[in-house]
């Protein structure tokens, strides 16, 4: 599947879209940018953004961009996460994920004998002017596959 149509697959998923999810950019599997409206409908009680909508926007593009990066020959799965929030997020925030080529060879090499590979991911959400709002880490559980036969 082809990367804009998994944007358009996942701006209607029924957890991103309830929550004011939006994928803005998802090019080639190397590049998503995402956005959280804060609306009515998603604040938390002091009516800033939701600290469950901050972690799930993050959740399944770097496990999707490094699986898809990898190709088929990798086991990619989440494997931890968490979250640290720095300030109340009072607007509409945004996190960024970029693959690097370096970032690949790296977890090739760490694969190349079939045993796991952990590694950890750092995401920041940003609102449009830059303030941090929180930072998301995802662990990723990479593996070469076995060989059938």
């Amino acid at each position: 599947m082809k990367a804009p149509t998994l944007r358009r697959i996942l701006n209607a998923w029924p957890p991103f879209l309830f929550a004011g999810i939006r994928v803005v950019t998802f090019s080639d599997y190397r590049y998503a940018k995402v956005k959280l409206k804060l609306a009515w409908y998603n604040r938390n009680y002091v009516r800033t953004q939701f600290g469950g909508n901050l972690f799930s926007m993050t959740d399944p593009f770097w496990m999707i961009m490094v699986l898809k990066s990898l190709g088929n020959d990798y086991i990619v799965w989440d494997q931890a996460g968490e979250i640290r929030f720095v300030a109340p997020g009072r607007e509409d925030v945004y996190a960024e994920f970029r693959v690097e080529d370096a970032m690949l060879d790296e977890i090739r090499a760490e694969c190349a004998d079939g045993q796991k590979h952990l590694r950890w991911f750092d995401t920041d959400i940003r609102t449009a002017s830059g303030e941090l709002i929180a930072t998301v880490r995802k662990q990723l559980y990479v593996r070469r596959k076995k060989p059938k036969g």
